[in-house]
């Protein structure tokens, strides 16, 4: 999959069902320290749960399998505690064996398969000239469940890839005027069906019926530099499918040999799973998605991709969202690639944004140029014992400034290594020439900028700039 691709598939369905005790409640009350399989009886296997404060209680579960997911549920029903199911985990349960298996079947309350329709006009030579024949095609990839409800205007956000929603093969001339996909539904895993051709609509085109399990999708923005798309649906919508469905939970942080999950819909055989690791953080790919060869940072893993998994979901071990699955090397199974968390965050907090911020003329997403030129020095892998894994960090220098941009204008000088932005008093360290550009996504118009550097052996703090309209820059 050196190229971006996009195939039909179907999806399979599960379901787990368990019987699970009544939790204490947490903060100041004891909780949950370990659950453990304790004996058998009448058949029946006998769960034991030890709490904080000593204290433990029984109970049976007749003929099923008790997950952490079921655990976490009945906790928050339970106790009303805010918390997530990562925190759940690593804070109130010591886990017996592999808890892999709890961790995807968590995951799977956000993710989807989607189907988008393109009119595409075909040609052959014969006997009789040249015959055009145009039609709708329809193709799949996956999504996640990026936000559910948080801006309070009664719609879910979907974050996929923009080669899923996309098709530089489409009739823009009989597909609404452009090559974005006509129409896209989804399917909630466990929920699944697959389109059916039902007869011609009135430009004698193929039309789908997709079932009750299909949910129309609106296109609300997208990145081709980026590949990332965001849809959206009502929220009431989803809820009528499934009540159950939650965002993903998005990670702090990634690194090398850290366990990476895909879920999506690979070959043909449905939303499915498989398992990797990270093998490279940073990683420079070229792929051609609208006709144009584009570099794109990627992580590169080992998790077996396939084509169809385009814009599913990548997850560790504790169930949090550290990229988008995109591409993958045809010739070696073992070298694929997603997009990373930040631009995935960065890219879709840009495209809701500006979605709703009230601005018909503002839409997609933006980024800004600072207008300094960088590069990398005393590039080097630094080893963190307390956290068990390592980062490679490096001298980010800047090469050139130019005359009244944001960091001529904050007084950033040749020669200086930026060392961190600070947006509205919130400082991200810079450590990678590419952070700048991850960072500058997240700003926008009105937020207050200043550049941290060191300069004669010292850090300074650079005068405050304060971003305008101006100052974005669109991104295809």
């Amino acid at each position: 999959m050196s190229r971006a691709k996009k195939v039909i598939v179907a999806a399979l369905c599960a379901a787990t069902v368990a019987v699970v005790p009544a939790f204490a409640a947490c903060s100041s009350q004891s909780y949950v320290t370990n659950i453990a399989k304790s004996g058998t009886e009448g058949g029946n296997d006998i769960y034991t749960v030890y709490y904080s404060d000593g204290s433990t209680t029984k109970f049976t579960v007749p003929n099923s399998t008790v997950t952490a997911s079921d655990l976490y549920d009945e906790y928050i029903a339970e106790t009303g505690d805010d918390i997530t199911y990562s925190e759940f985990l690593s804070q109130f349960i010591t886990v017996n064996g592999d808890n892999t298996a709890s961790t995807i079947n968590y995951c799977l309350q956000s993710c989807l398969k989607i189907y988008s329709e393109f009119v595409e006009t075909s040609y052959s030579i014969g006997f009789g000239g040249i015959t055009q024949v145009s039609d709708v095609n329809v193709y799949t990839g996956g999504a996640v469940i990026y936000d559910v409800d948080t801006i309070s205007d009664g719609y879910t956000y979907l974050v996929t890839n923009y080669h899923v929603i996309y098709d530089n093969n489409a009739d823009a001339s009989r597909n609404g005027g452009t090559k974005i996909a006509r129409e896209i539904y989804g399917y909630l895993y466990g929920s699944e069906s697959t389109p059916v051709a039902a007869g011609r609509d009135s430009d004698g085109y193929t039309q789908y019926d997709y079932g009750s399990y299909g949910i129309a999708l609106e296109y609300v923005g997208g990145s081709v530099e980026n590949d990332l798309a965001v849809l959206r649906a009502k929220t009431a919508d989803m809820k009528a499918v499934n009540e159950n469905i939650k965002a993903v939970e998005l990670a702090d942080t990634y690194y090398v040999g850290e366990t990476a999950i895909a879920i999506g819909n690979p070959e043909g055989n449905g939303i499915s799973v498989t398992q990797g690791i990270i093998s490279t953080e940073n990683e420079l790919i070229t792929l051609n998605i609208d006709g144009n060869w584009r570099s794109y940072r990627s992580l590169r893993i080992d998790t077996p991709l396939y084509s169809g998994n385009s814009g599913g979901g990548l997850f560790n071990s504790a169930g949090k969202l550290i990229g988008i699955t995109n591409a993958g090397n045809t010739e070696d199974q073992n070298i694929n690639y997603a997009v990373p968390l930040e631009i995935v965050t960065g890219t879709v907090d840009n495209i809701i944004y500006y979605a709703n911020d009230g601005d018909d003329s503002t839409n997609n997403a933006y980024t800004v140029d600072l207008g300094v030129t960088l590069s990398s020095s005393n590039s080097k892998y630094v080893y963190d014992a307390s956290a068990g894994y390592g980062q490679v960090s490096e001298d980010v220098r800047i090469d050139s400034v130019v005359s009244a941009s944001i960091a001529a204008n904050a007084g950033a000088k040749v020669g200086d290594i930026l060392r961190g932005v600070i947006i509205n008093g919130e400082e991200s360290e810079v450590t990678r020439t590419f952070n700048l550009d991850d960072i500058a996504i997240t700003m926008r118009e009105g937020d207050s900028v200043n550049l941290v550097v060191e300069r004669d052996g010292g850090l300074v703090t650079l005068s405050s700039c304060t971003i305008s309209s101006s100052d974005l820059v669109s991104l295809k």
